[in-house]
């Protein structure tokens, strides 16, 4: 396997807990998604956008725990410029599942 990554190149990748704060459709986005904010605790709130709108709904996101890429430079997309990137399983109709902990943790806490 070619792509294989060194334990250094895994290691720069920040991977964060954040709570969902706001979510809200992105009506100016080409795909469906919703605009978001999660809340990484002492790394501050960040803007991300998602193209979750087949398994979820933005007033049901609220609250719930996510994991996150919040390293990567911010990425203008459409009017909106997302500042992390938040992770998720794609199925095989395209449908996104979040990654999420199993429990309750500290928003901010490193995956590692």
């Amino acid at each position: 396997m070619d792509n294989t990554l060194t334990w250094d190149d895994f290691t720069k990748v920040e991977m964060r807990i954040g709570t969902i704060t706001s979510a809200e459709v992105f009506k100016e986005a080409r795909n469906p998604a919703y605009k978001m904010l999660i809340d990484f605790g002492e790394y501050g709130t960040r803007k991300t956008s998602a193209q979750i709108t087949k398994l979820y709904q933005p007033n049901l996101l609220i609250g719930k725990q996510v994991i996150a890429v919040v390293n990567f430079p911010p990425k203008q997309i459409a009017t909106f410029m997302s500042e992390c990137l938040v992770l998720g399983v794609i199925g095989k109709d395209k449908e996104v599942t979040l990654l999420q902990p199993e429990r309750g943790v500290e928003n901010g806490a490193r995956i590692g």
